[in-house]
């Protein structure tokens, strides 16, 4: 029996500053899905994943995440919807000030952690799931871009959330470590979690194919070989 959609937009569309950036979306995403976002820069990729977080509203339609209405969703409640999502940014937005560890001590208490045993625990938990076990004690400036990657993805992942969305993971990112990223939100998939992730490298969807949509001409098309 096929799974419930935990995000399903349907005739959505999306503005910003007065102009339209996606128009008469349907989209839907069920648990453990991988989906690729493609298309030009611009093109509404990450307004696109921004509204699924409540950061950028949407004009009309029907959009739910996760049981969030996301037109009438209230501002107490997009704590608590973001609690469920894990989000990894391109340019990472690691605190430039604290170690690895403190970063994710940061993220675990903002989210309501107390316990500091269990919070330890969950933070080595998380470096060794991205292969940064031996990383906590480093500052972002030590770590390569491909290393703050993995530290990016080891927040996102700390509270579990049923939904990655990761904007352009391996955008600053040679070929290779993009790849490994790649690889690494597979395996989280597979674990559970779905994922979406925005990418313009085209290269990486023949490697390792998935569901793809592409942002076009304010539309959303689903490719026909996904």
């Amino acid at each position: 029996m096929e799974k419930e959609p935990i995000i399903s937009y349907k005739d959505v569309e999306i503005e910003l500053q007065a102009q339209t950036i996606l128009t008469e979306i349907d989209f839907e995403m069920r648990p453990g899905e991988f989906i690729y976002l493609t298309g030009k820069v611009g093109s509404g990729k990450s307004t696109f994943l921004k509204t699924m977080y409540g950061e950028v509203e949407i004009k009309r339609g029907d959009a739910r995440v996760l049981g969030h209405d996301m037109r009438t969703i209230r501002q107490k409640d997009i704590p608590a919807l973001r609690r469920r999502l894990g989000i990894v940014f391109q340019d990472f937005q690691l605190l430039t000030d604290r170690t690895v560890y403190e970063n994710l001590k940061f993220v675990l208490r903002a989210t309501g952690w107390k316990n500091r045993t269990d919070m330890d625990n969950r933070i080595q938990e998380v470096l060794a799931q991205v292969g940064m076990e031996n990383k906590g004690y480093k500052m972002p400036n030590e770590l390569s871009g491909g290393e703050q990657q993995r530290i990016v993805i080891a927040r996102a992942i700390l509270n579990k959330p049923d939904i990655i969305l990761a904007d352009e993971p391996t955008g600053n990112l040679d070929v290779e470590t993009g790849r490994q990223i790649l690889v690494l939100l597979k395996e989280i998939c597979a674990q559970g979690a779905a994922v979406i992730m925005t990418t313009h490298n085209l290269n990486l969807l023949t490697e390792y194919p998935g569901k793809v949509y592409r942002c076009e001409q304010h539309r959303l098309i689903l490719s026909e070989n996904s």
